[in-house]
């Protein structure tokens, strides 16, 4: 086998309906606004801008929050996965996570600008990534159920990429109608606020909350409805024991299944280093560059067109080459574009002086632009192609504890990431550094690229099937 590839032929595997396919496609249609709206380009940004006391602080708190939330869901997803396997159906998990995802997203309104206890609101944002991200957790394991296994890269694919239409969309609805500069009272759009939102008390920014919960409240439902669930064990009794017992074979036989261990190990880090590449992005570029929510906006709305095409024809690129080529090209793209990011202020580029202090240049802004598009067109793939090299490593029958174990290995790090890239921030934010909050934020993303290279070193031992679609 060429590559440690595996080509295999199509076997006879069910296939849902197509109404049942569109159902699943659009969990990720209702919940990328949760990332799109609340975690990279209004509400992070706002929080750190506007309620913590300032930008560093406000990194160093939100990573401390989605750390936690991380650390929840690494704590317990492969358990749950496991029992789910032996149980039967995804959905009652889904809607039981998905209960706990929006009631905490609703409750971001109540985080008004410069508010003293914050206490309570590092709870809610843990407690939005947990329940959010567990939701995605037996989504994503319905997959290999609804087509053969030929067909879950462009499945995969095109689900991302209609996630990040969806992300799209509602940015574009807060930037233009709800989300207005303090300073105008106008929009993206130049018109006033809709619902009589309130720009001096950001309230459009804070609107993102109720709209990610009633977006996905929304959108989530054709899922439930429609698409074919696992089917009821006949026998449950003893499932959490016998899920344990499961559990505990998997995790000791797991170091000799060097290709599943690999790329569990492997993901767990370029999956943090994307993560955190977008959870401060937008923190970044309000601090490092002075940029307001609406232009933080317009470069989530490029990244996300540049992410629908990008996991669209990553989908393709799968299905011809592999998931595995995908992943590492990705991977290596985003390690540079990292690079970039780092490197531009609003006077540098590349670390090279383009402008002096008072003098304005457009130059950083266009290239933090650029980078954004590209970060959008490669994040977009490399989280679609794992979802199918994930399935290439495992049977239908262990898919839900895989997916447990995936959770697992990226919210190892997920935790480990923001709580890094806190730890650095406040470290150099020291007064004996003698740095600006604006160097120290530099410095404090620099665990990113860390990640990335971590994860790519360890690929080339991670297996990955090319199925052929027949002529």
């Amino acid at each position: 086998m060429a590559s440690g590839e595996m080509t295999q032929g199509v076997a006879a595997e069910a296939r849902a309906s197509r109404r049942g396919i569109w159902g699943w496609m659009l969990f990720d249609w209702a919940q990328q606004p949760f990332h799109t709206l609340i975690i990279t380009f209004v509400f992070a940004p706002y929080f750190a801008a506007s309620v913590a006391p300032d930008s560093a602080t406000g990194q160093e708190m939100w990573g401390w929050a989605a750390g936690i939330g991380g650390f929840l869901i690494a704590l317990t997803s492969p358990v749950l996965g496991a029992i789910a396997d032996l149980t039967g159906p995804r959905k009652p998990w889904v809607l039981a996570f998905s209960i706990v995802g929006v009631a905490a997203c609703w409750a971001l309104w109540f985080a008004t600008p410069g508010m003293e206890s914050l206490g309570w609101l590092m709870v809610v944002i843990a407690l939005a990534v947990f329940g959010m991200e567990y939701a995605a957790v037996f989504n994503n394991a319905m997959m290999p159920h609804l087509v053969p296994r030929a067909e879950l890269g462009r499945l995969s694919g095109s689900a991302w990429g209609l996630g990040y239409l969806g992300g799209l969309i509602s940015l574009v609805l807060v930037l233009g109608f709800m989300s207005a500069s303090p300073e105008t009272g106008r929009t993206l759009l130049g018109l006033q606020p809709i619902l009589g939102l309130d720009p001096g008390l950001r309230e459009g920014d804070r609107a993102a909350g109720p709209l990610t919960a009633l977006w996905y409240a929304v959108f989530v439902l054709p899922m439930f409805l429609f698409t074919p669930d696992v089917a009821r064990k006949p026998s449950i009794a003893g499932a959490i024991r016998k899920g344990l017992a499961q559990l505990g074979r998997t995790l000791r036989n797991l170091p000799s299944e060097r290709s599943y261990f690999s790329f569990l190990i492997s993901s767990m880090f370029y999956r943090d280093a994307l993560n955190a590449l977008y959870t401060f992005g937008g923190i970044y570029a309000a601090g490092v560059l002075g940029w307001s929510i609406i232009q933080i906006g317009i470069f989530g709305i490029l990244a996300n067109l540049t992410g629908a095409v990008g996991a669209w024809f990553g989908g393709i690129a799968d299905q011809r080459y592999g998931p595995r080529a995908v992943v590492a090209f990705c991977a290596l793209t985003l390690t540079a574009c990292c690079i970039l990011v780092i490197s531009t202020t609003d006077t540098q580029v590349l670390f090279v002086t383009i402008a002096t202090a008072g003098e304005v240049s457009s130059l950083p802004d266009i290239t933090f632009y650029i980078a954004g598009c590209v970060i959008g067109a490669a994040g977009g793939s490399i989280q679609a192609a794992s979802r199918t090299l994930l399935v290439d490593q495992v049977d239908r029958e262990r898919v839900t504890e895989a997916f447990g174990l995936y959770a697992l290995s990226g919210k190892a790090t997920t935790f480990i990431g923001p709580i890094s890239i806190a730890l650095v921030t406040a470290f150099f934010a020291q007064e004996a550094f003698g740095l600006s909050p604006q160097d120290a934020q530099r410095i404090g993303v620099t665990p990113i690229i860390a990640l990335f290279v971590i994860g790519l070193a360890l690929l080339p031992w991670v297996r990955s099937r090319r199925y052929e679609l027949p002529a």
